[in-house]
């Protein structure tokens, strides 16, 4: 299904710099509110998680140039360049409409991922 709902480079996107649902979920709270500043303790408490995954994927999102991070380590919405904007644009409207098939698709990446990882100590003849 994702296939049919996601556009290819909206799942590229995803497939390069969303690794988790609160990850994504922390990108579109930034971005539904651009002129404000979040630390990381806000951002766990928004999303439901535990502060080092929230600091985690906040430094994440930073350093795939999808939100700024100021001098007392706060971040905002300011994506580094126009596509990345348009890219994140697209995947908040993707998701808003197609929220199941987004989330499958993400969970089946960080799948893929493990098995990519276990592959690699399989011992072969």
């Amino acid at each position: 299904m994702p296939d049919k709902v996601i556009p290819e480079d909206v799942r590229e996107f995803i497939f390069e710099n969303i690794d988790s649902i609160a990850q994504l979920e922390g990108l579109l709270l930034l971005r539904a509110n651009p002129g404000t500043r979040y630390n990381a303790a806000t951002i766990a408490e928004r999303l439901y998680i535990r502060n080092d995954e929230s600091e985690k994927l906040l430094q994440d999102l930073h350093e795939c140039g999808l939100i700024g991070r100021g001098e007392s380590f706060d971040y905002f919405y300011q994506p580094q360049s126009p596509g990345l904007t348009v890219m994140v644009d697209k995947l908040s409207d993707i998701y808003g409409r197609y929220l199941l098939a987004v989330t499958h698709f993400i969970h089946s990446k960080s799948k893929s991922r493990v098995q990519e990882f276990a592959n690699a100590f399989r011992i072969r003849k």
